[in-house]
């Protein structure tokens, strides 16, 4: 019997013991009520995260009724957060070329007033209903730092399918197809028979439309960037459970959030068709929940100030730091990954936790090529002072070792540390002053905070070593207003002068600050690093490589500080770009398809700021603190009803020489090249680093031909993979194969944070 390729994915997904989610499903029995039946589910089974039938689950978290009274506070206490998000005006009224390539507009505050409009009408009648409207109107605005997921929406369950797809062009010309990645394993490493087939249809519509639709479940704002991301891609694969796992089609990122229904069907280039059942995490003990009611008591917190839904939530800080003892010691006990992430050559240098690491390419015709893979920029305190030793260490290795050209490759990277992308840059342009200009919106609680900032710190010194550590705290802070640098790189000399509001497209916002790189909290806000040409580090003077022999390659996925370090790179150093994948057509592409923000502040952190604001204040000042706007933090109800700590952009970047005010969230900026994603490339990272070289420098690259001479309306497409396969059948072949076959259990966890990062 002939298999389609599908029943060997089934076949294959089946016996991967590593994954709890691959499992056969427990039936549930003795009871036809929704939250009963996943109860009875739930106990059938002895996973460590158990699985169920995701109908079930939805019926289950459906059954959950409205608390409208809740429901209304919830609506009320959001505002105030929602009111430091910097994009605000330009989401509702954005320019007309990203309306057209990018996303459509988006009214939030009206989008908030219609949703409590439906409360007060009796619209909605359950609890998930009304958090996934809140949920999807926040998600809306593609910004990977504006978020909130009501407790309904993530809390209880997350969704997910039990197959990875993959998008491959068969050549590296024809426009891509969408294949099953195990077919695409199956086939390089020989343990299948048959040519896998694409798939062309899923539940009945062509495949990659549905994808298309699919991906805007995605954190990232461009569309070519979230239909990437809905894939399996070893970058991301590589931060495992602080990555978007193996997709957001099975439900990594913020796919666990999206309801994929009962099942998917999968029709195929050959005829053929195949059903799965989709299947829900269970994030919440099911012991003795029979009703949606008993789920509800349990689990929703509409009093208890404080507590997190289902107990997995905390209210924490938006920008976190250490003293550079208390980050070296923690960078002691960070241990290295020991090996190469799935699907990556030998590493070269070793970073921290694979947030980092370089590789060269075994290859006789890229002897001169090295490798700086940067899939994050950190966001964990440990790995601060490592990370920058990698890139020092590496580069030098690298130019003793004959290296003569450096691709970076930022795929996956979803942000950390804001100026760990600022030292990056120095590290390989140290004669460049990093322009990276910012703003916040202006609004009354900023000010007020500003106010009470700015005249605390200004009665102490500015040092390190101050044993006041709230003091430290403070004069840290974007709020005083002596730790930035003004649009001219030159001291503020008051709170006033740094916030002076100005109106752009009908709202106000601060004046440009730019980070002070010489300031001496500057080892406090960087999680312990001195920035490269600056202190300690003022003797690194040397380029290493030319603007001309340094590539950037990118997955979309880039965001945060990983645009704050492409600005710099692309806008003052030069350095070209080349995009990876994309959706299947043959057009232009961006490189950056995340949120190009500069600094993302938890509700937590934002709610301390107003508190420390009153407490702060001198005693005169005390009453009209106390009674003005900042009154409006002191709710908990925004964190005890999330079942993630929520978030907002705080910051716009702004571009050098553009004074129309426009973030640069809003700026379509085109790659220098397009390439499509081969199936090679979903197993051995180094066939894309090959293909970026030959692009960059060999003079026999792949870029995708587009523009008025070379778009091709219609161009050959993939409908199978085709060849015999990359690999022999080895011992060594095996363990590869078992080790990226074990990465389909992969889920995402957030283990990451950090003053500019993007959750997945």
């Amino acid at each position: 019997m002939r298999f389609t390729s599908l029943s060997a994915v089934i076949g294959l997904l089946s016996i991967t013991s590593a994954s709890p989610i691959l499992d056969t499903r427990a039936t549930p029995t003795n009871s036809t009520a929704p939250c009963a039946a996943v109860s009875s589910a739930y106990f059938a089974q002895t996973n460590p995260v158990p699985t169920v039938p995701a109908q079930i689950a939805y019926d289950c978290i459906k059954s959950v009724p409205l608390n409208v009274t809740s429901a209304k506070k919830l609506l009320g206490d959001i505002r105030p957060y929602i009111n430091w998000q910097s994009t605000l005006a330009f989401l509702k009224n954005p320019p007309a070329e990203y309306k057209q390539k990018v996303q459509d507009a988006v009214d939030i505050i009206a989008g908030l007033d219609d949703i409590e409009a439906k409360v007060n009408s009796g619209a909605f009648t359950g609890e998930y209903d009304f958090g996934f409207a809140l949920y999807q109107l926040v998600q809306s605005a593609h910004d990977g730092h504006f978020s909130l997921v009501p407790d309904s929406v993530g809390a209880i369950f997350n969704f997910g399918r039990t197959v990875p797809l993959v998008s491959v062009s068969e050549d590296g010309l024809k426009v891509p197809a969408v294949f099953a990645y195990a077919d695409v394993l199956g086939q390089h490493f020989k343990n299948i028979s048959y040519t896998p087939s694409a798939i062309v249809k899923i539940d009945g519509k062509d495949a990659a439309t549905f994808l298309e639709d699919w991906s805007q479940w995605g954190s990232l704002q461009d569309r070519d960037a979230l239909y990437n991301n809905v894939f399996y891609e070893l970058a991301q694969v590589s931060l495992g459970t602080s990555g978007s796992g193996t997709g957001t089609f099975t439900g990594g990122g913020r796919g666990r959030w999206a309801w994929p229904g009962a099942t998917t069907t999968f029709t195929f280039a050959n005829g053929t068709s195949r059903t799965i059942d989709n299947y829900a995490r269970v994030l919440v003990s099911m012991r003795g929940i029979d009703s949606g009611e008993k789920l509800q008591n349990t689990y929703f917190y509409y009093a208890n100030a404080g507590q997190a839904a289902g107990g997995n939530i905390q209210a924490v800080p938006g920008v976190e730091a250490a003293s550079s003892a208390a980050v070296a010691t923690a960078a002691a006990a960070a241990t290295p990954t020991p090996e190469s992430p799935p699907g990556y050559p030998p590493i070269v240098v070793q970073g921290p936790l694979n947030l980092i690491n370089g590789y060269y390419v075994d290859s006789p015709d890229y002897e001169d090529v090295a490798v700086l893979s940067v899939p994050n920029f950190v966001g964990n305190e440990a790995a601060e002072i490592p990370f920058q030793e990698t890139t020092q260490n590496f580069v030098a290795k690298a130019l003793k070792d004959g290296k003569k050209k450096l691709i970076v490759d930022v795929s996956a990277n979803g942000g950390g540390t804001i100026l760990q992308g600022y030292d990056l840059f120095k590290q390989l342009f140290p004669s460049i002053l990093p322009y990276g200009a910012t703003r916040f919106r202006a609004h009354e609680a900023a000010d007020l905070v500003g106010q009470s900032f700015s005249a605390l710190a200004s009665k102490y010194p500015r040092t390190l070593h101050t044993i006041n550590s709230t003091v430290l705290d403070v004069q840290s802070s974007y709020f005083d207003y002596h730790t930035d640098a003004d649009v001219n790189y030159e001291p503020f000399t008051s709170w006033p002068e740094k916030y002076s509001p100005r109106v752009y497209n009908g709202d106000n916002y601060t004046g440009i600050a730019r980070w002070n790189l010489s300031d001496v909290l500057i080892t406090y806000n960087s999680g312990g690093i001195n920035i490269t040409g600056y202190g300690p580090r003022s003797n690194f003077t040397q380029q290493p490589f030319d603007a001309a022999d340094i590539v950037i390659v990118y997955d979309g996925y880039c965001a945060s500080t990983c645009t704050i370090f492409s600005e710099l790179m692309r806008q003052q150093a030069g350095v070209k770009a080349i995009a990876m994948g994309g959706r299947a057509n043959a057009a232009a592409i961006q490189a950056v398809g995340g949120v190009k923000g500069t600094n993302n502040y938890q509700w937590g952190y934002i709610q301390s700021l107003a508190q420390e604001a009153v407490m702060l204040a001198a005693p005169e000042e005390a009453e009209r603190y106390n009674t003005s706007v900042l009154k409006d933090y002191y709710s908990d109800t925004p964190f005890s009803r999330a079942a993630v700590a929520p978030g907002v952009n705080v910051r716009d970047g702004l571009r050098e020489g553009d004074d129309s005010g426009t973030p640069l969230q809003f700026r379509y900026e085109e790659a220098d090249c397009r390439l499509y994603y081969t199936s090679e490339m979903t197993v051995d990272v180094t066939e894309i680093w090959k293909g970026v070289a030959d692009a960059q420098w060999g003079g026999k690259g792949k870029c995708v031909p587009y523009g008025p001479q070379g778009y091709r309306e219609k161009r050959d497409v993939t409908r199978t993979l085709g060849g015999s396969g990359l690999r022999k059948r080895g011992v060594a072949d095996a363990k590869v194969f078992e080790a990226l076959e074990k990465t389909f259990s992969i889920e995402t966890e957030n283990k990451l944070s950090g003053d500019g990062f993007m959750l997945p």
